[in-house]
């Protein structure tokens, strides 16, 4: 029951990995340097680090990578620069998990495998007729015009939902939704909703990305909470302010 963290060097995948490995499950990290990650954990049995650049990854080298995978966590982002802004490449999140889709469509597993994305509540779910005002819509609209991550974010979350659908054999997906991320240092009391229950834009919550990291690991140990949300987009607050 290995679960591949990509993103793993990041600010929420560090702490996805970190809980992960906490409930004993072993956990493969795809990242561009070791130096960055080996130094935060002392549970080196359990997490194998493989140095390699996911973006030059071929079909069939994902195909090798995802041998003996049951579960894939994406936190992949861009970093918070002009290059990783503007430059390539745009469209990180959504390339990779296409490429990951054709390879898992390859290898046919007996048991479909779980991709967990990590996303934003500024992407909404057009499948539970989720409404933004006109405020909403105007800045949202801007976002996706004006900045590359924001329309990557869409487009994956988009590309789950209609490339790979509620009824493939072979994959299946929950698309996390974090609220306003703010650094906490330990789990405390979150909810889940299905929709936003609050403007992301005018009036955003706060959720932890310890929280976040936590509800991922829940999302792969505990088949309940899996069951619960497999197929939909649930968004993070945390349940107290602050």
């Amino acid at each position: 029951m290995t679960t591949l963290v990509l993103g793993a060097t990041g600010a929420t995948g560090r702490l996805v990995v970190q809980q992960l490995l906490a409930k004993g499950t072993p956990v493969k990290a795809l990242v561009r340097s070791k130096a960055r990650l080996m130094p935060l954990f002392q549970d080196l049995y359990h997490l194998d680090i493989i140095e390699t650049d996911i973006t030059d990854l071929t079909i069939e080298q994902w195909q090798q990578q995802l041998q003996g995978i049951t579960t894939v966590i994406s936190c992949l982002g861009h970093n918070m620069t002009f290059k990783g802004l503007f430059g390539h490449p745009r469209r990180l999140v959504t390339d990779v998990l296409a490429r990951i889709h054709q390879a898992i469509e390859r290898l046919a597993p007996a048991e479909p495998i779980k991709y967990i994305l990590m996303n934003t509540t500024g992407a909404r779910n057009p499948d539970l007729n989720e409404q933004h005002s006109v405020g909403e819509k105007l800045i949202v609209g801007l976002l996706r015009q004006c900045l590359p991550p924001h329309a990557d974010n869409e487009d994956a979350a988009a590309y789950l939902r209609t490339q790979v659908g509620q009824n493939n054999p072979f994959l299946k997906w929950v698309t996390v939704r974090p609220d306003g991320l703010i650094d906490k240092p330990e789990v405390s009391h979150y909810v889940e909703e299905p929709s936003p229950t609050r403007s992301p834009i005018f009036d955003a919550g706060r959720i932890s990305r310890i929280n976040v990291g936590h509800f991922m690991m829940r999302l792969v140990v505990e088949e309940k909470t899996w069951r619960q949300w497999q197929g939909q987009s649930p968004v993070l607050y945390n349940a107290e302010p602050g």
